[in-house]
This record gives C-alpha cells, structure tokens and sequence, in this order.
C-alpha cells in the first residue's frame, strides 16, 4: 500500500474519537489540521519527533503507522444496538475503526495458524413479520443447536463455539453493540465498558446481534418492529416459552421480588425482560405489566447494574486469546508481537505469562 502511513494515522485518530482540528489541538498546535490532513492523504510526512507525538497522544506504538494490514476490513451492512441515533458520526467512526483493527489481529493470527474451521452458524429462511415467528426461529435454534429446555450456562462461548466472532470495544456507553459480516466471518462487537458486573444484558445483547445476522425481515416491516422481534427473539432463547408457562403459571395476581431474582439467577435473563416474557405469553394483562414497569423504575432498579440478582458465567469471548497463546506456543510470533496482538505493552505481557513446558 502506498500511503499506509497516511490510512494508519486516519484509522488512529477516529479510534481515538478525534478530528483534525481536535488532534491538532491535542499536539499542542505544533502541527495545522491541514498539514494533519496532507499526512493523511500521503501528501506529506511528519519528522520522528512529531511522530512519536502523534504516537502518544493516538494511543498506538508508532510501529503501528507503518504496519501493512494483511487483511481488508470492511463492514457489511452493520446493525447498531438500539441506541445507534444518539451515536455521533464520531463515534460510530471510532466505534468502526476499533473493531476494524481487532478483526485485522484476529484474521491475521487464523491466517497464520492456518485455521479453516468451519462455522456452524444459525440460518432461518422465513421472513420474519409476527412475535409468534421470533419465536419460533428462538425455538429451532435451541433445538438445532442441541440447546434443548436448559438454561444456557455461557451465551458468548456457545456463540465462538459456533464460529462467531465476538470481540469487546471500549466505546461510549450509548453503544451497546452491532453486527456485521466481514471477510466470510459472522461478527458481534460488544461494549466492553458498559457490561461490567451485568451478564444479563451483555447475553441479551449477544443474542440480539445475533438475531440481525440470523433472521429475515421484509423491507416494509420497519427498524422499531426489527428491534422488536429481535429482542423477543433474544428473550425466546434464553428462556424458552414452555419453562417460561410452566414456572411462571397463569392467573395470577402478585410477583414477589425474590422469586424473581431466583428466575434471574438460574436462567440468566433480566427481571425486565422476565415481565415482557409474562406480557408476551398472556400471563401478565398490559394493565399488570404497567404496574410491574412503574415499581420496576421507582426501584431504579432500570439504572445500570442497580437489578437485583446477579448470573455468574463468565460471558467474555476468549478465542481470540487463545489464539495469541497457541501461535506463540508453536513459534509463530515473538512475545513482542504477542503483546501488540493483545494490545498491551511487551513488559505487561511478559509479566503476566508463565510457561509450564
């Protein structure tokens, strides 16, 4: 490539979340945006010393600027979880640009170690135009991946078991994930920062994204209704309709809290998304299912990590690591290029390693 400077300067500023006026800024004004802009564009070069300014302040080693990416990354079609129209332009660029960069390392190293493995990834052909249709692809996935009526201990490791590629972002918390297709592969990105302490919702979103690259939706039906049938999709698959009937019972008057938390902890779904459940099955009337939102918010139980009940799975993708560790068990890479790899500094990486054999 010829101006692979210039395309590694441009991805490590938007990853950065900056403009060239904020970068120049952020130099001390050493430098103009236009000069920034000519760097860009493979017009102009910077001296060493301004280069590992730039290096400092973008985050990147500067051997980053210089690097040929083996693999092009380009995004097909992403979905953005739910919240995508408070993302600036900004941040969805930096939001790309970062999970770009993950998946350049991630194909590299499957390149590397020449892997073909083959995916297993969920397929249903129907257009998806009614709850009930949600539903019913959240049944013939549990059935086609030997699912069966049980709870599903880890969503992220069924999901890389799969052949999906999951990776984790630090990103603005209006983010909470997208899909996309990339080089062959089927991949979910999540917000890394937003998910502390609350597996519930990180398997949720899983799901949902999942749902995206899985299910059909005609044309006319509309993003509300999409994001709709992919959140009952989501909710179909980590607690099946036939254990939902059967443990929540119909003709009912009262929910207690601690039944719920025990629901919660053995299924890993919200309590939110346990009420909407009831709602869709019949068992709760939309004049209940109000009652439950209303106490729900006056709880703030609805404020991040404020629900009781926590499910303990470790939901974090791994595969990408073990990668990292399996290329340099057979000599593949130096534990420098392990350390870029997983983006730490090659003293962290060396501190944190003990070989066995």
């Amino acid at each position: 490539m010829e101006n692979t400077f210039g395309i590694r300067l441009s991805s490590a500023r938007k990853m950065a979340g900056m403009s060239l006026q904020k970068l120049a800024d952020a130099l001390g004004n050493v430098v103009t945006k236009q000069s920034l802009n000519k760097y860009e564009q493979g017009i102009m070069k910077p001296d060493s010393r301004l280069l590992i300014n730039l290096s400092n302040v973008l985050g990147v080693p500067v051997d980053y600027f210089y690097a040929e990416p083996t693999v092009a990354i380009e995004f097909r079609n992403p979905d953005y979880r739910k919240h995508s129209s408070r993302i600036s332009t900004t941040q969805k660029a930096s939001i790309e640009e970062k999970s770009k960069n993950q998946l350049e390392k991630y194909i590299e190293l499957e390149t590397l170690l020449n892997l073909h493995e083959k995916p297993d990834y969920f397929e249903y052909e129907k257009e998806v135009i009614t709850e009930d249709e949600a539903v019913e692809a959240a049944n013939i996935l549990r059935e086609q991946w030997d699912l069966g009526y049980d709870p599903i201990p880890d969503v992220i490791a069924m999901l890389e078991d799969k052949g999906y590629k999951v990776i984790e972002i630090d990103a603005p918390k209006n983010f909470d994930g997208l899909s996309a297709e990339v080089d062959g592969s089927k991949v979910i990105i999540l917000n890394h920062s937003l998910y502390e302490g609350n597996n519930c919702r990180k398997r949720f979103t899983a799901l949902h994204e999942l749902a995206h690259r899985s299910l059909r939706f005609p044309d006319e039906l509309g993003h509300k209704n999409e994001e709709r049938f992919c959140h009952v999709f989501a909710n179909a698959v980590l607690y099946p309709s036939e254990m939902a009937e059967k443990e929540l019972h119909y003709e009912r008057f009262h929910f207690y809290e601690n039944e719920l938390i025990l629901i919660k902890e053995r299924w890993g779904i919200s309590i939110s998304a346990i009420f909407q459940t009831a709602l869709r099955l019949g068992i709760i009337s939309d004049y209940v299912f109000k009652k439950l939102s209303i106490n729900y918010r006056s709880l703030g139980y609805y404020r991040d990590n404020n629900e009781p009940g926590k499910f303990l799975s470790q939901e974090k993708p791994v595969r990408f690591l073990r990668l990292v560790y399996f290329a340099l068990g057979k000599g593949l890479i130096s534990t420098n290029e392990a350390a870029y790899y997983t983006g730490v500094s090659a003293w962290e990486f060396r501190q944190s390693v003990k070989q066995l054999v």
